[in-house]
């Protein structure tokens, strides 16, 4: 895969939440949303345990908070930059907010080395292959830099 700048500033900002969540006590991940014109929308962070929420993962936050404050149809199109590689639900809900391109930083298989735990192993392009309309799953981008966040998760 080839990546610019651009992708790289999104990806950048999506780690940076990572960092966050961690720092708030949640799960290092976080994610950036990019419209389909290429202007950076939102960015969000793991809310898992600050929100007593299992379903709080970076996507399902980012996708959530843009539908209420962006409105549906500005998903339509878009990208997510994922700090990790997505899983099964956060890929779903992606593709029913419209959502047509993923781009992540570590692996399923990086993310499962560094936390360790319970593993869904299920892999976003797997989950997302036969869709209609077609969704991309790039990846990885900046792995080292997500993964140096991920390594300093501590279980509890």
């Amino acid at each position: 895969m080839t990546f610019n700048e651009s992708d790289h500033k999104a990806m950048r900002l999506a780690i940076e939440a990572s960092a966050e969540a961690l720092a708030d006590g949640d799960m290092p991940f976080g994610a950036t949303l990019v419209s389909a014109q290429g202007e950076i929308l939102l960015v969000a962070a793991n809310n898992q345990n600050s929100a007593a929420d299992c379903t709080g993962h970076a996507e399902m936050v980012l996708v959530r908070t843009a539908q209420k404050q962006l409105g549906l149809r500005a998903l339509r199109g878009a990208t997510v930059y994922a700090s990790g590689e997505p899983c099964a639900m956060c890929s779903g809900a992606m593709f029913w907010a419209e959502i047509r391109r993923v781009v992540y930083a570590a692996s399923t298989e990086q993310i499962g080395t560094a936390l360790g735990g319970p593993q869904l192993p299920a892999r976003s392009a797997e989950v997302l292959a036969n869709t209609s309309p077609a969704m991309t799953v790039e990846g990885s981008l900046m792995a080292d830099e997500a993964c140096a966040v991920l390594a300093q998760f501590v279980p509890d």
